[in-house]
């Protein structure tokens, strides 16, 4: 079992720059993949960003360059700085977290998430 928590969004000016932080709290499970997706209204939810816990990275094009995702494996943190942003970055952004057990089998688990809104 994975408990997700999302936190950081906020009002920004286009330009701006917000840090979201995701906490994976975990309960005889490994958190393996972990990665932000967003849903904008009217939208389908789609992949910003993903990272695995050896460090493979992944972006969508769309922020590709002006996002970074990081993780803090010990705490199973997962974090998203995002510089630049556009008025089409406003979203709901979610997290998603992997937790895997002994035998390999995974299950898949989501936050409330956290909302973004660039005014432009």
């Amino acid at each position: 079992q994975v408990h997700v928590v999302e936190s950081g969004g906020g009002l920004v000016k286009a330009g701006g720059s917000l840090t979201l932080s995701c906490i994976a709290s975990e309960t005889n499970v490994f958190v393996a993949d972990m990665a932000w997706y967003r849903q904008a209204p009217g939208k389908e939810r789609e992949l910003v960003a993903s990272i695995d816990n050896a460090n493979y990275i992944d972006y969508s094009h769309s922020v590709k360059g002006r996002f970074t995702i990081s993780r803090d494996n010990a705490k199973n943190i997962l974090y998203l700085q995002m510089n630049s942003l556009k008025p089409e970055d406003t979203a709901l952004y979610l997290c998603q977290a992997e937790g895997r057990n002994f035998l390999g089998y995974s299950e898949y688990y989501w936050g409330q998430g956290t909302q973004v809104t660039v005014s432009s």
